[in-house]
Order: C-alpha cells, then structure tokens, then sequence
C-alpha cells in the first residue's frame, strides 16, 4: 500500500468512512502506519534541510575561493610588476632605468684630454691617465653588464684636484655621448668603520649600483672595515658579489630574510657594467695592503697620481678663478674689475695642503661678498659698469670704485660671532693656582687668534696641533682646565661644538674580538667639533699582551689622523704611567706635542680653594681659620699628595666642617649660619 492509500485509509477511519470497512484493528494498524508515514516525513524534511546547508556551505565556500582567487591574481600581478620593475625576476640584480644607449666606439675620446687639461691645469699627465682609463673598454671591445666597466685609482695630495679632474671628465664623456649620464655616485667608506654598519653598506652599495649614474666613486677608504673592502675587491674583481644571506626589496630598501626562499630574494649583486673608481692619498701599495695584490692587478696599470703644484700651475689656476670672479662680478653686480699680478699672487698664496684649490676658490668666493656687501650698503649705487681696482696693500685686499679713495675691502663683511670671550677668561682666571697651565691655555688661544687673522688678510695660516697631554696627581685641575679650555676654543672659533666628551677605558675597550674599534669611532664621532678628555689614559695600554688596548690606541691614532684639526684630544693620566703609555704606539708621542704637567697644590692655595668653595656654597671661614688650614694642608701635601687628592682634599674637608658646624648650631641656636670656626675642622 503506498504512503498516500494509506493516509486515506487512516482519514476514513477517522471519520467514520467505510471506504475499506475499517474494523478496530485496522484502525489501530493505520495509526502504526500513520506513525511510520509521519517518521518518514521527518527524516525526509531533515534530508532536505541537510542538503540545502550543505548547498549554502559549498556556495559559499565556491564565492569565498573566487574572491582569494581575484585577490591572490591582483596581488601576483602587482608583486610580478613590482619585481620586473625592480628586476628582480629570476633572482636577478635589478637593473637601473632605461638609458640612452652610449657609444661603443672609441672615436669619441679625440680630443677629450685637450679638453679636460684646459680645465684641470697643472696636472697634464694626470689627465692623460685617467683619460686612458676611461677609454680602455672602449678599445678592449664592447661593456660587459656583469662586470665593472673599468676599476681605477686617483691617488696624490690632498687638493691636487682629483676629485674636480674626475668631474670634468665624466661631464665631458657624457656631453659626446660616451657615457649615458654625467652622475657619479660616491660612497664615503669611513661610514663603515665595523660590523654593525654591514647593513647600512650593503644598501648604500646596492643603491649606488642600481642608480642610473655609470661612475661609482669610493672614497676615504682606509677608515672601512676589511670585509667591507673585500666585498668590494670581489664585486670589482669577478663582477658578482655573493651575499651570505638574502634580501629582498621594499620600498626601495634591502630586508634581510636569512636563508628563506623568498619569491625574487636577491642573493648577489653585479658590477652592472659600472666604473669604479677608488680615491686616496696614499699610492697602490697601500691599496695592496687592505685590498689584496689580486685586486692590484685588476687595476691593469689605471692608477692615476697628481702632483704637487708649481708656482706656476698656482698661478695659473689662480688667474683663472679671478677671471671668473670678474665674471661673476659683471653679470651679478654691475661692476668692472682691475687688478693686477699682486692679487693674483694673493690668492694663489691662499692655496693650502689639506684644503687645496678649495682654499683658493673660497678665498675668491669672499671677495665677491665684500663686493656684494659693498653694494648692499650703497647710497647711491654706483654707474652701471663702474670700475673697481683691487690692489694688495700692507697684505691687506682693498677696493677702489671709479676713482675712489682705496678701503679694506674685507671690513665690509660682517664680523663672525666668536661668544663670551671674556666670560671664559673670567673664569679661567678664577681658578686658584696652575699659572704655567693657563699661561700655556692663554697661548694657545691667541696663536689660534692670530692665525685665523693671516688667514683672514690672505696670508698662509700655520696649522696648530692642539693635541695635548695633561700629567698629574688627582684633584689638580686636570678635567676643569679641559672644560674651560673647550669653551674657550668654541668662544673663539676654534671649534665649531665646543662640547667636553669625558671617557675612561671602559668606554673604548670592547667585550669582545671586533667590538673596541666601533666603539672608539662612535667616541670620536660624538667628539667632533669639540674636545674629547680621556682620564686615566695610560689604563689603556697594560702590556703587550693587552689586545684590545692596543687596538684602541691604534683605532684613536687613526681617528685622530682621518679627522685632523676637527677635534682636540687630551689625555690625562700620572706622569710616570703616561710616559710608558706613549711607547704603545709609534705614532702616539708625535700627535702630543703639548705635554702639560699639573703641579701638586700648596697650602695657601688649597686654603683658598677651600674659602672659594665656601663662598660658593654660602659660608665663610673666620680668620684665625687660616693658620691652622695651611698647616694642615702642608702636612698633608708632603705626606701623601697623590692619595690625598689635591682640591678633592679641600672640598672634603669643608664637607666635614660644614657637618660639624651644623652640630655646634644645634646647641647654640644664637651662633652665625654662615661662619666657620677652626674648631668645626677636623684638622688630626
């Protein structure tokens, strides 16, 4: 019987219908069956409910998975573009935007080196060499873009102009299509003195060699770190560069992820068909020395060395910037320029061995603001075209316009501020005692003074060596002479900080093998435009088993020679422990000359030290204090003044005063606060 007969048998019976002529028992067999049928329509609803969430689910499921798909294709077409924008595709080095392609041929060198040398005078066979570098890919045959182009050294004296040389050249190169741009990327290696920095050098390095500049130029490179210079030794030599870990861009920086396989990691770097060129003062046996004679011979004989300067070359280069100068002054101005061969000579006197032509051009670029200052305070300004002679007169540069009576032409300028001179020299005088040692510090203010006065009229300025050592017992002025002395530099244009950086051995000596270095660079880093004050110096050097003392003696001798005349050192220790301390290096002693040894105090000037430090404090001692003071401190001094500490003794002893007399105010409220008598002292 099917479902449906057997609910119209149940629905009869119900009613009282006939249909099948029901009887009790099968009244009670269609209610069995009406209790089947009903238990089937649940489990049938149940089913259809189950199915039609399962058919929700996988709709879901099938919307969900075309939005990921949607997503995952927008971010893979995003990320693939970035990459081959990067050129990062493959694991490939990216490569910088598109250029003109240059010339290949040679012929485009003819007459280059004429050209440079009418720029760059007095260094002919300096240019015919580094022309000669420049061209050699071009005669081998064709560029490699997995190898340097070409690696070179400029070496020769501060201010030969290599740096202006290497400009010139480039500008040419590009303006007759040898080279696609006239940039030249420069990577200052003293950046990278350590470990800590391999991060910061990789990126500068990547940066460099991804720029569409096709000269890389490498200076100062005997401040790097030598794995650093190795790195560049492999990329220059093999022109790739294995990386120990993996990187990938963003934004334009380098992330370190390890080892992982990331989509695009860059795991190399290639020379990119880029020249690179390495600067020092020093020839290739020096480049021998922290790169290997392998990278030498890479070179192949491209090491490019001015020379001094004649008279003559002077000369001439200093006609030159004062034609200039004339120009300048004509087009800017309105002004007509005369002079003669003694302003030449002036302002080829101006050139100096650590600053070299830039001397001379600032030196030009001074007058041109006097002339410009002369304008400024014109009522009314002179003719269009007035003329204006320039004459050296007692070593001082004056001006005449049209016809006028000669003046100082550098008077115009305003005067550089130099501080409170006086405030300093106030307290300097102020200090008790130690007139050799502010005689000497007296001295070297005005031998800076005066120096900067030559310079100012033209004339050669002697370099100072401010470099000093302070010996001595304990408590004898040494730090506050130092403090006094950076303030007094500052005030007078010395330095340009004027900050006291204080620093023991624990400060300098590291933990560890290759940490001592980065920690004296970072010292002299903050010392910079100021004075640095190394106490108890001599802790340094313990011997010649002490490794890592000697690296940081070593490490400040280098410092103190790559950033020459833009800090002042003094080193301060006892005299006996210093003198030894001087034989740690060969070159320690003679970047000291200035040893200055801080005489141990007398009684009468440690009783007025104490008296000072009383007044300062808001006492004063009674007179018949004296006697009693001087003896005391005597005593002591001859006993035992390195233990006894000097000034530290006098201050120690007020302390105890100042305690004791509190105690004696307790039982006599009626006594003077501020008075000190002999029995508050505790003179034993």
């Amino acid at each position: 019987m099917s479902l449906e007969d057997q609910y119209d048998a149940w629905v009869r019976s119900v009613t009282g219908g006939r249909r099948y002529g029901a009887t009790r028992e099968e009244s009670d067999a269609a209610r069995e069956s009406l209790d089947e049928m009903q238990a089937q329509l649940d489990a049938l609803n149940a089913a259809q409910k189950r199915q039609r969430g399962a058919a929700d689910a996988l709709d879901a499921v099938q919307r969900a998975g075309a939005a990921t798909a949607e997503s995952v294709r927008r971010m893979s077409s995003e990320l693939t573009q970035s990459l081959r924008q990067d050129g990062l595709l493959g694991g490939k080095i990216a490569q910088p935007s598109a250029a003109p392609a240059p010339r290949t041929d040679a012929s485009g060198f003819a007459g280059l080196a004429d050209r440079v040398r009418s720029q760059v005078l007095g260094q002919d066979a300096f240019v015919q060499q580094l022309v000669k570098a420049f061209r050699r890919p071009f005669i081998l045959g064709g560029v490699d873009k997995t190898h340097a182009r070409g690696t070179m050294l400029l070496c020769g004296p501060e201010g030969t102009g290599r740096h202006f040389a290497l400009r010139c050249v480039v500008d040419e190169m590009a303006g007759r299509g040898l080279l696609g741009s006239n940039l030249i990327e420069t990577m200052d290696l003293s950046l990278y003195p350590g470990p800590a920095q391999e991060k910061l050098f990789l990126q500068d390095l990547y940066a460099a060699l991804q720029s569409s500049a096709e000269v890389i130029a490498f200076d100062r490179y005997e401040g790097c770190a030598a794995g650093y210079l190795n790195m560049l030794a492999t990329l220059a030599i093999d022109g790739t560069l294995p990386l120990s870990n993996r990187y990938v861009l963003q934004r334009g920086i380098l992330v370190d992820v390890g080892t992982a396989l990331a989509p695009g990691a860059i795991g190399e770097l290639q020379a990119a068909g880029k020249y690179f060129v390495f600067f020092s003062t020093r020839d290739e046996s020096a480049l021998a020395d922290k790169f290997g004679a392998r990278f030498v011979d890479a070179l192949e004989g491209d090491i490019c060395r001015t020379q001094p300067f004649t008279p003559e070359s002077l000369t001439a280069i200093a006609a030159r910037e004062l034609n200039d100068l004339a120009q300048r002054t004509k087009t800017q101005c309105g002004l007509t320029l005369t002079m003669g061969a003694d302003v030449r000579d002036l302002v080829a006197a101006q050139y100096g061995k650590t600053s070299g032509m830039t001397a001379m051009r600032e030196y030009v670029d001074t007058i041109f603001r006097a002339l410009a200052e002369y304008l400024l305070d014109a009522d009314p300004l002179p003719a269009s075209g007035a003329a204006v002679v320039l004459q050296v007169r007692d070593g001082r540069l004056t001006a005449a316009v049209a016809g006028g009576e000669p003046f100082d032409l550098f008077s115009l300028l305003p005067q550089q501020y130099r501080g409170d001179v006086e405030a300093v020299e106030s307290e300097l005088n102020a200090i008790v005692g130690l007139e050799e040692v502010k005689n000497f510090v007296r001295d070297i203010a005005d031998n800076v003074q005066a120096q900067q006065r030559r310079k100012a009229q033209g004339l050669k300025a002697a370099a100072v060596n401010m470099h000093m050592i302070f010996t001595g017992n304990p408590g004898t002025g040494k730090t506050t002479i130092a403090r006094i002395l950076a303030k007094y530099l500052k005030a007078i244009g010395a330095l340009r900080g004027g900050q006291l950086v204080e620093v023991t051995r624990a400060d300098l000596v590291g933990r560890y093998v290759g940490h001592t270095a980065p920690l004296v660079n970072q010292v002299i880093q903050s010392a910079l435009g100021g004075v640095l004050f190394i106490d108890e110096a001599y802790s340094l050097y313990r011997g010649g088993e002490d490794s890592f003392g000697l690296e940081a003696i070593d490490t400040l001798v280098k410092g103190i020679e790559d950033h020459r005349d833009e800090f002042v050192v003094i080193l301060a220790g006892y005299s006996k422990e210093m003198a030894l301390f001087l034989t740690a290096n060969s070159g320690l002693a003679s970047r000291f000359p200035n040893q200055i040894e801080f005489p141990d105090y007398t009684g009468s000037e440690l009783l007025a030290i104490t008296r000072s430090l009383a007044m300062s404090k808001g006492y004063r001692l009674e007179e018949s204090c004296s006697l009693p003071l001087v003896t005391y401190y005597d005593r002591k001094q001859a006993e035992d003044a390195a233990g006894n500490g000097n000034g530290r003794m006098a201050r120690n002893t007020l302390e105890k005063a100042i305690l004791n007399q509190s105690k004696r105010l307790v039982a006599d409220p009626s006594a003077a606060l501020d008075l000190l008598l002999p029995g508050d002292f505790e003179l034993d």
